[in-house]
């Protein structure tokens, strides 16, 4: 090998490791994201006593309409504890939930509703949580969405909808009223 083709070589490997060494060293500096417990989805987390809340949030049209609570409940005790969501102005809502089991909101024939939401859609309110079994208890955010994202549509509680006009309103046709 002559000392050209050595030249070529030497640069080939060095381009080489500082390419590994530009692509391996981002998971050395940087945190793994999947060491992190975050929500994932539109809704937020929180863990009192035995039950584990995930994606929990409120759909509402307004701050003064009544709001669906949805997401996951996660019961690890032996028994059967119920959940108790305290929101503005006092409104709540009480969710069963059985031993070693979940409830998904979202699919429960018992709505979870609370009278007064407390936040216009895109905000953040406050609930308390209280569960029945070791009466712990906790607050914590949960975002308010609207049925804007059609997905959550179908949450929307009866009278959290949009007041208007049900059916258009017609406006009278003109007459003629020459004769000829």
């Amino acid at each position: 090998m002559n000392r050209g083709q050595r030249g070529k070589l030497a640069m080939a490997t060095a381009a080489l490791a500082i390419g590994l060494l530009s692509v391996t060293g981002c998971g050395y500096i940087n945190p793994q994201q999947t060491t992190e417990h975050y929500a994932a989805s539109d809704g937020t987390q929180a863990n009192v006593g035995p039950l584990q809340l995930r994606n929990m949030m409120i759909i509402s049209d307004g701050e003064d309409k009544p709001g669906r609570v949805i997401g996951a409940v996660y019961n690890s005790s032996s028994e059967d504890v119920t959940l108790t969501i305290v929101g503005a102005a006092g409104s709540q809502t009480r969710v069963p939930v059985k031993q070693n089991s979940y409830t998904l909101l979202n699919d429960s024939t018992d709505e979870a509703i609370l009278s007064t939401t407390g936040g216009a859609p895109g905000s953040l309110v406050e609930v308390s949580i209280t569960e029945d079994g070791t009466n712990q208890n906790a607050k914590f955010k949960v975002p308010v969405l609207d049925g804007t994202i059609s997905d959550y549509k179908q949450y929307l509680p009866a009278g959290s909808e949009p007041t208007g006009s049900a059916t258009p309103t017609s406006t009278p046709s003109p007459t003629s009223s020459a004769n000829h």
